[in-house]
């Protein structure tokens, strides 16, 4: 019983994981496209400097959260051996 647990956790933390790295990847984009305007408009202001520790975190996040996906151990998704819920054929009713 507790394989098909620790399976499923592993599964759901890998999905976690996933859908972390993409929100984390679209933040280090949003990051760096504005230290580059930042920087383009105010070289060495300090917007620029709050832009790029902030890029910088969350490319630290993206970097930790690809390698703890890395580090999982390969799982398949667990295979369903129950009857389907509904009848494959209509059934009549007897009067």
């Amino acid at each position: 019983m507790t394989a098909k647990r620790e399976l499923l956790t592993s599964l759901r933390t890998a999905r976690q994981l996933r859908r972390v790295r993409t929100h984390y990847t679209a933040g280090a984009l949003l990051w760096a496209t504005a230290a580059a305007w930042t920087g383009w408009l105010n070289p060495g202001g300090r917007q620029m400097w709050v832009c790029t520790l902030l890029l910088a975190l969350f490319t630290v996040l993206l970097a930790t959260a690809a390698h703890q996906l890395r580090r999982l151990p390969p799982t398949t998704p667990p295979t369903r051996h129950a009857a389907p819920r509904r009848p494959l054929t209509p059934r009549q009713a007897n009067a």
